[in-house]
């Protein structure tokens, strides 16, 4: 299950991902929606299967204890990844949405009508609704803050929102519809002037940027496996240990209680108490390989060939009569999601008619409608890219829309 001893560069990337060879004429520009799998995350899950499929802890001999270590071996590599000071600050979910429902709905418990949840305009549906949900549970407010013309948080609008009664501030780090990079740090710090607790959804900015939830200071974050080339059905919840250790969990059974008589239970150590019953295993290892992939690549390298491309796909995009990018124009504020209309052509025409030409893009709302809404707009064709994507991809994207356009126009 030993990773490779070797270094992974940028110009033979798509090597390391199997679809690519089932499917080499593939334009896959929906990693927003999930990134594709490489060889080592594949590896590791066939070698659970096949050598290891045993559950997990307890197990008093080799098989369960060798699968033991590898899941907490993951648990260590994503709490490196991210900075978290211990590992027992990492709890395995679902996904990001089930670990922003858990939050919510133990966090929100004890609100009252004199309280607030501030979040943006910008929001995923799983980082909106539990917190309408939350509202109807409590009585509580829930606030927006706004965005500017060019699409990015308004950061008046959060000191006006963010007051002496807000007791939440929840928001994405990175919009999956208009590529904007949140400014974390900023929102971070108004939100402590309050004693506000702060939740960040990584689930899109995981991929795009370096987390450091230290420097960050955060008190939780979110992310989902699929997003960052590992598997579908695993995710995060890491929350500073003191908090994780005041909060009770939600879902209880198996693993995560230390004692149970006939009339009470207590429960488990963080992060045990958070994990009940028999985990995603597989996922969770493929998960570990996964950021192993990740940091053999490196953030610099990924960094800088995300911002190039970027860079290309804007100058390229701009150059379109009667093609509207829906996000910002200014590179340095946004990363490589792309949202676009073209006037007159329905987003799930333009995404169906590059379908059928081999290029994979996303049309829709993209779990956003509010946000769509506040736009005036309708829905979007979105183009998302991951680390295999290159200057050639974005080349076809522009001849797929100039056939787009050809269509339509006839």
């Amino acid at each position: 299950m030993g990773a490779r001893k070797v270094n992974i560069g940028m110009n033979n990337i798509k090597s390391e991902f199997p679809v690519f060879q089932k499917n080499p004429e593939l334009v896959y520009l929906d990693s927003g929606a999930s990134a594709l799998t490489p060889k080592e995350v594949i590896k590791s899950i066939n070698w659970y299967y096949s050598e290891c499929s045993v559950n997990v802890h307890r197990g008093l001999y080799e098989m369960s204890e060798c699968v033991t270590e590898a899941c907490e071996k993951s648990r260590e590599l994503v709490a490196k990844f991210i900075n978290a000071d211990r590992k027992e600050e990492i709890i395995f979910t679902n996904g990001t949405t089930h670990g922003l429902n858990l939050l919510a709905y133990q966090l929100a418990g004890g609100l009252s009508a004199e309280d607030n949840i501030v979040i943006t305009r910008l929001e995923h549906h799983a980082n909106l609704v539990p917190w309408q949900e939350a509202v109807k549970r409590t009585g509580c407010e829930l606030r927006f803050i706004e965005l500017n013309d060019d699409y990015q948080i308004n950061l008046n609008s959060a000191r006006e929102l963010i007051d002496k009664n807000t007791k939440i501030v929840s928001f994405a780090t990175m919009s999956n519809v208009l590529g904007t990079y949140l400014p974390s740090k900023e929102l971070i710090s108004i939100a402590k002037e309050v004693d506000a607790t702060t939740i960040l959804d990584a689930a899109q900015g995981i991929v795009h940027q370096s987390t450091d939830v230290q420097e960050l200071d955060c008190d939780f974050l979110v992310f989902g496996g699929h997003k960052i080339y590992g598997p579908t059905g695993v995710g995060v919840i890491y929350g500073k240990y003191h908090l994780l250790e005041a909060m009770q969990p939600l879902f209880f059974g198996g693993d995560m209680i230390s004692e149970v008589r006939f009339d009470e239970a207590t429960w488990a150590e963080v992060p045990y108490k958070f994990e009940a019953g028999t985990p995603h295993i597989s996922g969770i290892i493929g998960l570990g390989a996964a950021i192993k992939f990740v940091k053999k690549i490196g953030w610099d390298s990924i960094e800088k060939h995300e911002k190039e491309l970027t860079d290309y796909a804007m100058r390229e995009l701009e150059k379109v009569p009667l093609l509207n990018i829906i996000g910002p124009k200014d590179i340095t504020q946004r990363g490589g999601v792309f949202s676009f209309t073209i006037d007159g052509i329905h987003p799930h025409d333009i995404s169906d008619i590059l379908g059928k030409q081999g290029i994979a893009t996303r049309a829709g709302s993209h779990c956003a409608m509010p946000l769509m809404q506040y736009l005036g707009i309708y829905g979007t064709s979105r183009a998302s890219f991951g680390i295999y994507n290159d200057k050639n991809d974005i080349d076809s994207l522009m001849s797929g829309i100039s056939r787009v356009k050809e269509i339509f126009s006839k």
